[in-house]
């Protein structure tokens, strides 16, 4: 039960990050001085980049699966098309309120309104799926409010913007929290109310479920339900105070961290694992391993990932000082 628990944290993890580093970026620029519509072009760009490289994951996964694959992939609503799609709207709220708000309370308006479209996406996400659906938009389209892709009805397997954008927002808010200087000069103990909000918030949204109040003519917890969300979004907040004591008094502290070494590449490393984990390199033989099968594959690619990352990490921006070296020496390096 647990591990199927913890198997629904990569994609929150993913948008979440996604969030707290667009708030990164935009505090960056905001300090420098750029006009909202300066932030929300770069933020915008940033966005579509990453959605036309969700678009391009898409076309390798159909042609390595070329014969058997069917064309309707080639339009499937991943994880990447909507980071792309999330930066994209977060750019575009950013734009509005820093527009609109020229005072020392923009930062309270954006905080308000990240959170705020959070529990707007969470809310909207069960009649989207089935009383309000859209079924008058092309599939295509759809697919990105509530992942129907050409099968008839959502499918749970999708990453479509309702619900999975809420985390993205609700990492924006929680960014620009921490990114200011109050917050900055309280670090431990923002850091410590995080964690315990999380706990509280997990604990509220489980107790919230548990009652017979329902205002959804459809209740599926595990797939729509704002209670399951903010449980998620909860337990987000508990890892991310965990990960700071960890980074801060931890063994983060104690020299190379696979963790950060992997985060350090993270694009790549999830663009390349999906194949031997899923794909037709799989490492592993599929819906046929044992939990000891299953555990040495994890460490391998565990293992592989983290070489990679380091690779990259070390190679980045020195591709004309290798080329160099490789033309100076072809015998050795073949």
């Amino acid at each position: 039960m647990y591990s199927q628990l913890g198997g629904t944290f990569p994609a929150p993890l993913f948008l979440f990050l996604a969030g707290i580093s667009f708030a990164l970026v935009t505090e960056k620029l905001w300090r420098k001085g750029l006009s909202p519509a300066q932030i929300a072009h770069t933020t915008v760009r940033r966005g579509a980049e990453i959605f036309v490289l969700g678009l391009l994951f898409r076309l390798q996964e159909f042609l390595i699966a070329w014969g058997w694959a069917p064309w309707s992939d080639l339009l499937r609503v991943d994880i990447l098309n909507t980071i792309g799609v999330s930066m994209m709207l977060m750019g575009l709220l950013c734009w509005l309120i820093l527009s609109l708000n020229r005072g020392r309370r923009r930062r309270t308006a954006l905080v308000l309104a990240a959170a705020g479209t959070t529990l707007l996406v969470s809310l909207l996400t069960p009649p989207l799926w089935t009383t309000w659906r859209p079924r008058w938009l092309p599939w295509p389209i759809e697919s990105y409010i509530n992942g129907v892709h050409n099968l008839g009805s959502p499918q749970a397997w999708l990453f479509p913007i309702f619900p999975w954008a809420a985390f993205a927002f609700a990492g924006l808010a929680i960014g620009l929290i921490l990114q200011s200087d109050w917050a900055r000069s309280r670090e431990p103990w923002i850091f410590l109310s995080v964690g315990v909000g999380g706990i509280v918030l997990t604990e509220a949204a489980h107790w919230w479920h548990l009652h017979p109040w329902r205002f959804y003519a459809v209740d599926d917890f595990w797939h729509t339900s704002p209670s399951f969300l903010l449980i998620r979004l909860g337990m987000l907040l508990i890892i991310l105070a965990g990960s700071y004591a960890w980074c801060r008094w931890g063994a983060g502290q104690w020299g190379f961290s696979p963790l950060i070494q992997l985060g350090q590449a993270s694009l790549l490393v999830y663009w390349v694992h999906l194949e031997f984990v899923y794909g037709r390199l799989s490492i592993l033989p599929k819906r046929a391993c044992s939990i000891g099968t299953a555990s040495l594959g994890l460490l391998q690619i565990f293992l592989a990932m983290l070489a990679l990352a380091f690779l990259r990490t070390r190679w980045k921006g020195r591709g004309p000082e290798i080329l160099g070296w490789l033309r100076r020496n072809p015998a050795r390096a073949s």
